[in-house]
């Protein structure tokens, strides 16, 4: 285990149970969000994320959601993503420790093939959950979007004792159409399961507060601690890939003493001179 640390936010180089078991403090985090291996096969800078077994896969699950709900603070709050066919028992395991206030559906477009034997997944389940739940975090000011209905034609809702117009803002409901990290997008870093940054802001601005505390388990590009420290919140991000660490390094701005190995982002294809070159570009040039 290492610890890279720098202006309230931690970066953990090291197996995301050892570290909750060993180092994390218990009823210190204020925000969990947990976006684990789904175990489909996926490539992670070269290691499968298969488990041999299903049940070997639950149980880890298991493991590590205990750990979580140990660290939360009592009036703490965690978001947990799963692949769909997992989800189920993720959900009736968590209920038993937890309240699960919201099922979200966070759906997206493919440009990419889709099955053709039977209908494809174009969505990610989400668990909200807190610990107590008259008592927890939720800043519905920070997240209201434009209400899609009588509001955008300036209906009036004659319903009230004075009738006035529809309001505008609204509170999300639980499905979320944010697009998927795309290689030309800006944010967009080497990575198989690379989650938006628009997804984490939505997160984190309903669920902390500044100078909260937010914890991300299996940090990969470090999103989650990236948006944390944009909008005022401390964080601290767990990662056993190297190459995912340096991506962290980077993003929060953390030198070590090999600052070339670790603060240099590849240039995208489509940028690269005519030579094919592996330039590099430097952090703050993303």
């Amino acid at each position: 285990m290492k610890i890279f640390e720098k202006d309230g936010h931690k970066i953990i180089w090291g197996d995301a149970i050892e570290v909750l078991e060993t180092y994390i403090e218990d009823n210190t985090i204020d925000l969990i969000f947990a976006d684990p291996p789904y175990n489909i096969g996926k490539n992670f800078n070269g290691i499968k994320d298969k488990w041999p077994s299903e049940e070997e896969y639950l149980k880890w699950c298991y493991t590590w959601i205990d750990l979580c709900v140990k660290k939360l603070k009592d009036n703490g709050s965690m978001y947990v993503m799963a692949a769909t066919q997992n989800m189920p028992y993720i959900d009736i395991y968590l209920r038993k420790k937890m309240t699960i206030l919201s099922r979200i559906v966070w759906y997206y477009d493919s440009s990419g093939v889709q099955a053709k034997k039977y209908f494809g997944s174009l969505y990610e389940p989400i668990l909200f959950a807190v610990k107590n739940k008259n008592d927890y975090t939720f800043n519905a000011k920070d997240i209201m979007v434009e209400a899609k209905t009588g509001a955008v034609r300036k209906l009036i809702d004659y319903r009230k004792p004075t009738p006035q117009p529809y309001n505008s803002k609204k509170i999300p409901g639980n499905v979320w159409y944010i697009p998927r990290v795309r290689y030309r997008m800006k944010e967009y870093e080497n990575h198989p399961a690379q989650k938006p940054e628009a997804l984490l802001e939505r997160i984190i601005k309903a669920s902390s507060n500044e100078d909260d505390v937010v914890l991300d388990p299996f940090a990969g590009t470090f999103t989650t601690c990236a948006v944390a420290k944009r909008l005022n919140r401390k964080s601290i991000g767990i990662e056993i890939e190297e190459e995912y660490v340096k991506i962290g390094l980077r993003r929060l701005g953390i030198t070590t003493a090999d600052k070339d190995k670790n603060l240099f982002k590849e240039i995208k294809s489509y940028k690269k001179d005519s030579r094919n070159s592996l330039s590099l570009e430097s952090v703050g040039g993303d």
